[in-house]
């Protein structure tokens, strides 16, 4: 099954209330809402820099479809 942008965003939307998100906080959070391991595999793909918000992610993460 491919990862979807819906999907991570499920995983680690809650990740940026407190400000930007490292690469690191979004794999916690996606480990602590038991995300499947290619999520997890995505979200390591992600260059170690702060992300403002979700959307900013999307430049690194284009090749990620939106949805089903």
């Amino acid at each position: 099954m491919t990862v979807t942008r819906t999907e991570l965003a499920n995983h680690i939307e809650a990740a940026f209330t407190a400000g930007p998100a490292t690469r690191d906080r979004l794999l916690a959070f996606a480990a602590g809402s038991h995300a499947r391991p290619e999520v997890i595999e995505v979200i390591r793909t992600l260059p170690e820099r702060p992300y403002p918000a979700m959307r900013d992610m999307w430049t690194d993460l284009g090749h990620i479809p939106i949805g089903d």
